[in-house]
């Protein structure tokens, strides 16, 4: 064999070699953060309540890329009074932490604005999609009209 051919196929051997080997890590599967959690309801969206005046409803579920996202509205005298948080992405420490600064801020938008059109919360942007999409179930199941 010539040395010009003992090359080429040294040559085809690297580079079938490495195209294996980049075919391999590219099949890896290197992130964790896949919608493995179901929008499982916390509890059955709809009307759960109707007493003195106050209509409390349940939003649909909204699936997130780090869970459910679900909340509970209270409706008194045609005006949004209670938001509540019963479903959230909780599995780990990261999703506890997001879920601890960024509730609170949606809840405080959400009676603001007597609307389900709520700034994103920075740092939670999947929380606060399905915030807002179980938000706007609620608010249409109660039949709510926002006075803006």
């Amino acid at each position: 064999m010539t040395a010009h051919a003992e090359r080429l196929r040294r040559n085809l051997l690297v580079g079938g070699g490495t195209g294996v080997l980049l075919l391999l890590l590219f099949l890896y599967p290197t992130s964790t953060n896949r919608v493995d959690h179901p929008a499982t309801p916390a509890a059955a969206p709809g009307v759960v309540s109707s007493s003195t005046g106050d209509l409390t409803v349940n939003g649909t579920s909204a699936g997130t890329r780090y869970g459910p996202v679900q909340v509970r509205i209270t409706v008194r005298a045609s005006k949004l009074v209670a938001v509540e948080a019963i479903a959230y992405p909780s599995s780990g420490g990261r999703d506890r932490e997001i879920s601890s600064y960024a509730l609170p801020q949606l809840k405080q938008e959400a009676l603001a604005a007597q609307s389900f059109h709520i700034d994103t919360v920075s740092g939670a942007t999947f929380t606060s999609d399905g915030y807002r999409r179980s938000l706007q179930s609620a608010l249409d199941a109660a039949h709510f009209r926002s006075a803006g």
